[in-house]
């Protein structure tokens, strides 16, 4: 059996970097993160880590300012195109989706 096998991958610069960044704070090489990595993976048989959907993307306290505005603006354009819908409907909607 080999000591080592090659791998190759393909990831964003920055990810890379931010990662890499943390890594040498830690200490810990890249190689050395990934093998940590595949490791978990078999013991855990799976990914060693939740999977989930992130926060509903209209979580305000995630947005930039710029963000922030944007969907604001696409709001007020929803109003003052009178794509709008009572709020006794939404609530009720609401309720069935959720059975609440």
């Amino acid at each position: 059996m080999a000591k080592s096998a090659n791998l190759y991958v393909r990831i964003e610069p920055d990810v890379k970097e931010q990662a890499e960044t943390i890594l040498a704070t830690l200490g810990i090489p890249a190689s050395t993160a990934i093998n940590m990595f595949y490791k978990q993976i078999i013991l855990q048989r799976g990914l060693p880590f939740e999977v989930k959907m992130p926060p509903h993307s209209l979580d305000v306290g995630r947005m930039s300012e710029a963000e922030f505005i944007n969907e604001i603006q696409k709001g007020l354009t929803s109003i003052e195109n009178g794509d709008v819908e009572p709020a006794q409907k939404v609530f009720s909607d609401l309720r069935k989706e959720f059975e609440i």
